[in-house]
């Protein structure tokens, strides 16, 4: 069955039966990249401008509601895989939830309609962006079976990470919330990006992405990441599109045009620092070191995933995604083991 799209042409209507929420805010897009624009800033910091990126750093806003909190039954943190003979120990995979807001640090009254899980794998060589479609049919803890994005109206960032854990039986380190706004001011620092679009779409007000090689920037990027009545798949093909257009920003942000100009440099390092909230243990020293520890070969080493799902269901009258349970153990299990990059490279999207 089709997915059934929604919402309205530029912006995202609530679900009916859906949750209440405080307050009606407009449109939100997940700046996917963030958690690593942030990580390659304090790495070009090191190397080039260290007063600057240690500055961006410092005004980052952090917030103890964002935090993960311990619950009875919580999945267990991480540890190291086994090294292999002669090869050292590695560190311990670190995973953070990027979710989005409308409002920098209206952490109350925002509501989040995309999720992503970031995970850095224990040798630091790879990062892995996996994106859980918002109408995934869910479990949300003191809740029942919902929408995914449910769980933020319920219960904030800190229920959107249980829920997330739950379902992954995967723990949670990290969580970073993005404003959208941000992304519109993003691709203008970075000179705007390139992206592959599969699909030709038009919107009413006229705005039209051919297929294939396209440039974005600016609002023409907010629409084209938002937009998703038009396209085949709805939301699916929406979170695919947020994907490839966070690996071009990544791209753009680690070319040496960025990296090497210091003016382009603090402009996107101070663009960065003033998209994001995250939790407190996010520390500037943590950060850096996890920074200092990467391994990544280009963009090479980022990959692009989508939480497994079985296809489209009518579920009390919502059009949801089936959750693929055996997909998910999989890739549970690849993210508990720090196999990633074997799970990649027999599930990975290969247009992102």
């Amino acid at each position: 069955m089709k997915l059934d799209n929604d919402e309205d042409l530029g912006m995202f209507e609530d679900d009916e039966a859906a949750p209440p929420e405080k307050k009606r805010r407009g449109p939100l897009f997940v700046l996917l990249m963030v958690c690593i624009g942030v990580l390659v800033i304090a790495v070009a910091a090191a190397g080039y401008y260290a007063s600057r990126g240690l500055a961006a750093l410092d005004s980052v806003s952090r917030e103890q509601t964002l935090t993960p909190q311990d619950y009875e039954g919580r999945p267990a943190p991480a540890t190291p895989k086994p090294a292999a003979s002669g090869e050292p120990e590695t560190d311990p995979p670190v995973n953070f939830v990027l979710m989005g807001s409308d409002s920098r640090g209206d952490i109350e009254n925002g509501r989040s309609d995309s999720l992503m899980l970031a995970h850095v794998t224990g040798d630091r060589k790879h990062v892995y962006l996996i994106s859980f479609p918002r109408d995934m049919w869910v479990e949300i803890p003191g809740h029942g079976m919902g929408k995914i994005n449910w769980a933020y109206a319920f219960g904030g960032p800190q229920l959107t990470v249980r829920t997330l854990e739950q379902l992954t039986g995967v723990r949670m380190d990290h969580t970073v919330l993005v404003d959208f706004e941000g992304f519109i001011e993003l691709t203008d620092a970075v000179g705007g990006i390139e992206v592959y679009n599969p699909w030709a779409s038009e919107q009413n007000a006229g705005v039209r992405f051919e297929e294939g090689l396209i440039q974005l920037d600016g609002e023409r990027a907010l629409v084209y990441v938002r937009e998703r009545y038009p396209l085949p798949d709805g939301d699916l093909d929406r979170a695919h599109r947020q994907r490839t257009v966070v690996k071009a920003i990544i791209r753009k942000i680690m070319t040496p045009e960025t990296l090497a100009n210091p003016v382009t440099f603090t402009e996107v390092a101070g663009q960065v620092a003033d998209t994001v909230t995250v939790d407190e243990d996010m520390t500037n020293g943590f950060v850096t070191d996890l920074a200092l520890s990467m391994r990544l070969d280009g963009t090479g080493a980022i990959g692009m995933l989508q939480a497994p799902i079985l296809g489209f269901d009518m579920i009390n009258g919502q059009s949801v995604d089936v959750v693929d349970q055996e997909g998910i153990a999989e890739l549970s299990d690849a993210l508990k083991g720090d196999t990633m990059p074997e799970y990649y490279a027999a599930h990975m999207d290969e247009d992102a």
